[in-house]
């Protein structure tokens, strides 16, 4: 399982790349790979607001439909729209072509409610 050490984690197999105060946002190697085949994936329109854990898309792979929780607050400035007739990129590059959205932080984010690579990887590995 690939897990960028630079990439901060939600429990609910979502990353964050924070960039001064602005985060990319996708769901986590573990995650495409339990999913598999990914087919299809709903976002946020822009200038949405979204809340640590709050459901902000689903994507949906041969096997089942997913909720996708945001790892950041802030408000939506960007989607990628790439996803939308190639979904396939979430499987082929989860933390780079893949990505799903970027969001303006909030001023009151509190990154220490995120995981790093190596806590990720115990919560994921049991």
């Amino acid at each position: 399982m690939h897990l960028p050490a630079e990439l901060l984690y939600h429990p609910e197999h979502t990353w964050a790349r924070i960039d001064g105060d602005v985060a990319t946002v996708g769901i986590t190697d573990f995650a495409q790979k339990e999913l598999g085949d990914v087919v299809y994936v709903e976002l946020p329109e822009t200038g949405r607001t979204l809340s640590v854990g709050e459901v902000f898309g689903t994507v949906e792979s041969t096997k089942s439909v997913s909720e996708l929780y945001s790892p950041v607050e802030g408000e939506v400035m960007e989607v990628n729209a790439e996803l939308e007739d190639a979904p396939e990129r979430i499987n082929e590059d989860p933390y780079g072509v893949g990505w799903m959205i970027r969001v303006r932080l909030s001023p009151d984010f509190d990154r220490s409610v995120l995981l790093g690579a190596d806590a990720y990887r115990a919560r994921v590995e049991g």
